[in-house]
């Protein structure tokens, strides 16, 4: 039974401001896209992982990901689609047909290259104990108001039952097949799953499973390599 990683790796990265590929921008002078895949393979778990890149980098990002297979691991690179949901369902529909025995599936960011290894363990661990689709969570620590069109506040929700949703995902393979059959545009595998009326559960994430999406995130990244913290 393998355990297989999806990386949507086809986002331009705007707000970085580096003019190319969001998972090629580096922290320290290493590819975010190169952190992320080498700690879904030291986290000892997953067997495979397979990159949607944007189609004009997909030799790029096979240049950069070849260094990373190791005996217990594989890296595939394939061209992703216009959107992050077409791009995890191509990236799905490859890991099916060519890794046939294919059984659990995450769904990774690159933008969080730093995420412990023992939170990628912990989704894997809650899916093999036969979950349908399990997510790493941080509590909220801002209080969260709900507004109206125009901005008006109506609502301030508890923030108790509010949680920071991070990567990596995890699904059984079929669940999440099903899910993506939809044709829903989706940022978040797990609301898919959930339109199905499956329960979506729980695991503890991790401060270091930030997302990198600002210039600001990248210098806190930097600044936690630098201290040792990641």
């Amino acid at each position: 039974m393998s355990v297989v990683a999806l990386v949507p790796a086809a986002g331009r990265g705007e707000r970085l401001g580096y003019g190319m590929a969001k998972a090629l921008v580096p922290v320290n002078g290493v590819p975010l896209l190169v952190r992320a895949v080498r700690g879904l393979l030291d986290a000892g778990c997953v067997q495979h992982v397979v990159v949607a890149a944007p189609p004009s980098d997909v030799d790029t990002m096979c240049t950069v990901t070849a260094s990373l297979a190791s005996a217990g691991g594989a890296v595939h690179v394939l061209a992703g689609g216009a959107e992050r949901t077409d791009s995890v369902r191509l990236a799905l529909e490859y890991a099916l047909r060519e890794i046939p025995d294919t059984r659990i599936v995450l769904v990774h960011d690159a933008a969080r290259a730093f995420t412990p290894a023992e939170v990628i363990r912990r989704v894997v661990e809650a899916v093999e104990s036969g979950e349908p689709a399990v997510i790493p969570v941080l509590p909220m620590a801002d209080t969260v108001k709900q507004v109206d069109a125009d901005g008006r506040v109506v609502a301030t929700p508890d923030r108790a039952a509010l949680r920071v949703v991070q990567t990596p995902q995890g699904f059984a393979a079929d669940v999440l097949l099903r899910a993506h059959a939809s044709g829903v545009q989706a940022t978040d595998d797990a609301g898919l799953v959930e339109l199905l009326g499956l329960p979506v559960t729980t695991v503890a994430g991790h401060a270091n499973a930030m997302k990198i999406t600002t210039p600001f995130d990248l210098a806190v990244a930097e600044a936690l390599l630098a201290g040792g913290s990641a």
